[in-house]
């Protein structure tokens, strides 16, 4: 079971207490043209597809998760040389394939390197930790600003203070909430894992880096 939104937004109050820990947010560039589309979106895996090409996965704001090609990409010359990188935020665009899942992308413009995220390997495992679990309870290619922005709070969050399991509870807690499967009698990460079969196996790593 995934989540899939509707044309009716996720209910709830967004600035409720529990989003006290994290503020903000930024919108999303929109479509260009049926076969061209664009966005501002955050790498939130990378998968090595052949030995010069990189399937590049992204939570973007308006068109919620997409997968691009990027042809070349690990080619020293190569137009995204240095430009995709998990927890990269950028402006995108890409050619919608009319057969697959996997696009092709084309032009990528980096707004934020997220730098801090790799200095600290308990950083860049709750980092991605948040990422990996957007990715594992959301269907491709719907939107879900809210938890885009969710995201990207968790993210800049985790990048300024660092991270520690307070930020990893109220993460879990909002995507619960978000969702509307949050209970008040148990947990969000059980919460979640009783609503969609399972957690993602990034949280075990999580723990053991916060030493929890």
């Amino acid at each position: 079971m995934k989540f899939q939104t509707s044309n009716t937004k996720i209910k709830g109050d967004q600035e409720s207490e529990s989003l006290g820990l994290w503020g903000g947010g930024i919108s999303g560039l929109g479509v260009t043209s049926a076969a061209m589309e664009k966005a501002r979106g955050m790498i939130i895996r990378l998968t090595k597809l052949t030995e010069t090409s990189l399937i590049v996965h992204w939570c973007t704001q308006d068109h919620g998760l997409v997968k691009t090609v990027a042809k070349g990409a690990r080619k020293a010359k190569s137009p995204f040389y240095g430009k995709l990188d998990l927890f990269f935020e950028a402006e995108l665009v890409w050619v919608r394939s009319r057969k697959s899942e996997l696009h092709t992308l084309r032009e990528v413009a980096v707004i934020n390197y997220r730098e801090p995220l790799r200095k600290k390997y308990v950083d860049t495992v709750v980092a991605a930790y948040f990422g990996e679990l957007l990715a594992d309870l959301v269907e491709l290619e719907h939107p879900v600003p809210e938890l885009y922005d969710l995201l990207q709070r968790g993210l800049t969050y985790v990048a300024e203070e660092g991270a520690d399991m307070r930020a990893v509870l109220h993460y879990e807690h909002e995507m619960a909430r978000l969702l509307g499967v949050a209970h008040q009698r148990t947990s969000a990460a059980s919460a979640i894992e009783q609503a969609f079969g399972r957690l993602p196996r990034g949280r075990s790593a999580c723990l053991v880096a916060l030493g929890a």
